[in-house]
C-alpha cells in the first residue's frame, strides 16, 4: 500500500471516529473549502450547509452515529484520488427507540492540498435499510 493510499484510508477512519464522537471541527478539517456532497433527493450541499446540519445547539442532545465503511477501491493520479466504498450508517435521534439505518455505495474524490489529502466531492447512494418487523 502506498503512503498516499494509507493517508486516504486514515482520513476515512478519522472521519468515522470524529462523526461518532460528535467532533464536527475535525470532520470539517478533512474536507476542502469547495467540497460538494451529492445526496439523493436534495440539492448538492457545500461545506457551510454541512456544518450547519452537523452542529447541535448548546444544551441539546446530539444524535448517536455509527458507521462501517468497506473500501472497495482507491485510485490515485497525482494530486487527485477517488475511492468507492460500501457504507452503512446508523443514526439514533435523541429519545428514539430505533436507529435510522442507511446503506449503499459512495464515490468520493480527494484532492491533495498543501500536501494533505482532503475530501473534495462525495456522491452518496445510501438508501434506507428496512427494519425487521417485530
Amino acid at each position: 500500500m502506498s503512503n498516499d493510499e494509507a493517508q486516504i484510508r486514515s482520513l476515512v477512519d478519522t472521519w468515522q471516529a470524529a462523526t461518532k464522537a460528535g467532533d464536527v471541527d475535525t470532520v470539517l478539517s478533512l474536507m476542502s473549502d469547495d467540497v460538494v456532497f451529492l445526496v439523493p433527493g436534495r440539492e448538492p450541499m457545500n461545506k457551510a450547509e454541512f456544518e450547519k446540519l452537523s452542529r447541535v445547539p448548546v444544551g441539546a442532545t446530539r444524535p448517536q452515529f455509527d458507521s462501517k465503511s468497506e473500501i472497495q477501491e482507491i485510485q490515485i493520479a497525482g494530486d487527485m484520488a477517488y475511492l468507492w466504498s460500501k457504507l452503512a450508517v446508523s443514526v439514533t435521534p435523541p429519545g428514539a427507540e430505533h436507529a435510522i439505518e442507511r446503506a449503499g455505495h459512495t464515490l468520493t474524490i480527494f484532492r491533495r492540498i498543501d500536501g494533505k489529502w482532503l475530501l473534495a466531492r462525495d456522491a452518496n447512494l445510501l438508501s434506507p435499510v428496512p427494519r425487521p418487523t417485530e
